[in-house]
């Protein structure tokens, strides 16, 4: 990696002629007739997706060039497929739709909201109230600046198009008469919905008015519609984060019970036998990694990581020359990575455990919250709302389902390696006690977070303090150790080019 080499237009053609002359010759000549002709397509992130398909682009036209993109449209087209087939027949299904972390579930769930569905009615769930701040905030942004409509009836109909999921059950609890103007509704992390209980109780700021679990509410308001109805359940793997998720199981339960449902999926959706009413679709399953665009190995790497497999995690780097993690021991040499690393409209920004309590002490401690997600992800600096401000954190809440170019995770106390193996411990009062019955709530955690990055994830481990407690040094050392025998490599500052002669700009 190098810095930037500042030229001005005289200077261009020796400076492109330098660097070529540094380069070893590639073993096949660059065609330049064939590669000014050959499409330009990136790889989109899910703001820009999401606001590609609004516009009516299909997902073809967005796709990667990378030959992964078949995953994601061979079950683009298997959802198509399903739905096609429930209209014809006029019946009620579930399409699941599994997948690993960034494998493009949720650009499938909006290809499908934004399709043809979008005019028999058609709608985004989700309970990730940050993710829907973002994509309302973007969607609407954009259909002003095109010219499509007014401010005022941009953000009526991205308000129709994304919508918070509990805000819409309670909505159809509290009219039992009202039948839904979607037909076609995507539950987006669906393993995530809410158990019987945790939807009797609703939060802390909201009473709650719905008597069953989330999944039983979705099926009996979606079949009040005479005719066909379709539930697309994006569901991601190793992304429970919350005691109250009800997970797969509840999905098969609440399906199997009234027995006017059917489902299509690719997996099973619960131990035993696959009952009558589930139907195989080995399309229907995202199993390569869209979003790291510098390895596809990154997934199998963060899996090995979580799993405490550092021989596994080091083989995975090692045969694909390196993985993009970085570790880093000092936090203003993270912040000046952050600032460095990104090239062009590319953005970075700070990520961290809501359980790593004792950030604080590293300065890591504010978090963005509520309407300003949508400034943390779609504003740039200067502005000081901005991630790449680097001034504030998302925790695993904020950013679940959303993601950056460039990733600093910093690491807390909440997720310690010993030599048995990962601890997960939870902050209470001023001391730090073990998590046992929810361990793997924060393992996925660290799973998400490790996850966000589209390019490189640089990783904080802090040195902690000896003088106190919470702050154990031989902790993070040996947390840095693992990390490192992983494969995560040591970030270096860019080493500048030595030019052939001054003179250049």
């Amino acid at each position: 990696m190098v810095s930037p080499i500042a030229c001005d237009g005289a200077g261009l053609a020796r400076l492109i002629g330098w660097i070529g002359s540094q380069v070893p010759p590639p073993r096949t000549p660059l065609d330049g007739a064939a590669w000014l002709a050959a499409p330009y397509r990136p790889v989109p992130g899910i703001v820009e997706a999401a606001t590609m398909l609004y516009a009516r682009n299909g997902v073809a036209e967005i796709a990667a060039a990378r030959a992964d993109a078949a995953n994601l449209t061979r079950t683009t087209a298997a959802i198509a497929r399903t739905i096609e087939r429930a209209k014809a027949a006029g019946s009620r299904v579930v399409v699941v739709v599994t997948g690993i972390p960034g494998a493009g579930k949720t650009l499938c769930g909006l290809n499908a909201v934004f399709g043809p569905a979008r005019q028999e009615g058609a709608a985004f769930l989700t309970g990730n109230a940050p993710l829907v701040t973002v994509l309302r905030a973007a969607l609407a942004e954009d259909a002003v600046a095109r010219g499509e409509c007014s401010r005022v009836e941009a953000n009526r109909r991205v308000a129709q198009a994304i919508q918070n999921v509990h805000r819409f059950l309670e909505h159809y609890v509290l009219a039992p008469q009202e039948v839904p103007h979607e037909r076609l509704i995507v539950f987006n992390e669906a393993q995530r919905a809410w158990d019987e209980a945790k939807a009797r109780a609703g939060t802390q700021n909201r009473r709650s008015h719905l008597a069953m679990s989330e999944p039983a509410h979705t099926l009996e308001i979606m079949g009040r519609h005479d005719g066909w109805a379709v539930i697309v359940a994006l569901v991601g793997q190793g992304r429970e984060i919350n005691t109250v998720e009800a997970g797969l199981a509840e999905w098969h339960r609440v399906i199997e019970a009234p027995g006017s449902w059917r489902a299509a999926a690719a997996e099973t959706l619960a131990e035993g036998p696959d009952p009558p009413w589930l139907s195989r679709d080995p399309h229907l399953h995202l199993a390569v990694s869209m979003r790291s665009v510098r390895d596809v190995a990154a997934a199998d790497w963060i899996e090995a990581v979580i799993a405490g497999d550092a021989d596994r995690a080091r083989a995975i780097a090692e045969e694909t020359g390196g993985v993009p993690f970085h570790l880093m021991r000092n936090p203003e040499a993270l912040r000046t990575a952050l600032r460095r690393l990104p090239r062009g409209r590319r953005r970075a920004g700070i990520v961290r455990s809501s359980g790593a309590k004792r950030l604080r002490a590293e300065g890591f401690g504010p978090e963005v919250q509520g309407e300003d997600i949508a400034h943390w992800l779609l504003r740039r600096w200067p502005d000081v709302r901005a991630s790449d401000a680097l001034e504030v954190c998302a925790i695993e809440y904020a950013c679940q389902g959303l993601e950056l170019d460039i990733v600093g995770l910093a690491w807390g106390g909440d997720f310690i390696r010993h030599r048995a193996g990962w601890e997960a411990r939870r902050f209470v009062g001023t001391a730090w006690q073990r998590e046992r019955a929810e361990a793997h709530f924060v393992a996925n955690t660290y799973r998400v977070l490790l996850t966000r990055a589209c390019y490189e994830t640089v990783i904080y481990v802090p040195r902690g303090a000896l003088d106190e407690p919470t702050r154990d040094p031989a902790e993070f050392e040996a947390l840095a150790a693992f990390l490192s025998r992983c494969g995560a490599t040591a970030w270096a500052e860019p080493v500048r080019s030595s030019l052939p002669e001054a003179g250049l700009l």
